[in-house]
């Protein structure tokens, strides 16, 4: 990991604005996502973030659904296109695992279109039983 970021679980520090410029206009999976939803997952989710060391500028962000006990849902990962390619969605994912592993959870689970191996180099694997789960889109691209 390249020494000019750092991982934060501090709410406090999360750029709220910058989330939702970054997964309303740049993300595949929400695009158009309104401010207050957002904001309501953001308030309704663990959140996590990478920060440059010298300007603290959040360069990445994640956030986790769980009951903090058996699953969890990773979700709406980002990193700022200016700095892909440092190792920045890595360091996070690991961060996340760090202080997800403590929790015993049975099952941490998510959804890519485009960064397998990333996650396949941090543990993450397709369904083992892919015909036990099921979905329900209600409201596509929210």
């Amino acid at each position: 990991m390249n020494a000019n970021y750092r991982f934060s679980s501090d709410l406090t520090e999360i750029d709220r604005d910058q989330i939702h410029r970054w997964i309303s206009e740049l993300s595949y999976w929400a695009p158009e996502r309104s401010r207050s939803r957002q904001d309501a997952a953001i308030d309704g989710s663990r959140n996590f973030g990478m920060y440059d060391t010298v300007s603290n500028r959040q360069v990445a962000y994640a956030r986790v659904i769980t009951d903090g006990v058996t699953f969890a849902w990773l979700c709406d990962v980002f990193v700022d296109p200016t700095v892909r390619g440092h190792g920045i969605g890595k360091a996070l994912i690991a961060g996340i695992l760090e202080e997800c592993d403590p929790l015993g959870l049975r099952r941490i689970a998510l959804s890519t279109n485009d960064a397998h191996s990333l996650y396949s180099n941090l543990g993450f694997s397709t369904l083992i039983a892919p015909e036990t789960w099921m979905e329900r889109i209600v409201n596509p691209g929210v």
